[in-house]
């Protein structure tokens, strides 16, 4: 098996949440699982704006719904979902 490029659409729960911290809480949590790749910030509306996390990982069953449940168990996270996976 080889390995995957997703991209986790992180919303907070609040247009005022530091998306710094929760960047670093994110980071956290991919790492464990694989090679964190950076993220990007995105205005949504309303003040609103989404962290756009991207990570490698391995291509193992389950993992891309496992990352995604465990990074919306991080406090000030609303949602966190795969918007984009490619096989590297």
């Amino acid at each position: 098996m080889g390995d995957v490029m997703l991209v986790y659409k992180v919303m907070p729960e609040d247009p005022e949440e530091d998306l710094e911290e929760l960047e670093k809480k994110v980071k956290d949590i991919i790492e464990k699982h694989g090679e964190y790749k950076g993220s990007t910030v995105t205005k949504i509306a309303f003040g609103l704006k989404a962290l756009n996390s991207t990570a490698v990982i391995p291509d193992e069953g389950g993992i891309v719904n496992d990352l995604e449940e465990e990074l919306q168990t991080i406090e000030g996270i609303q949602s966190a979902e795969a918007v984009d996976i490619t096989l590297v």
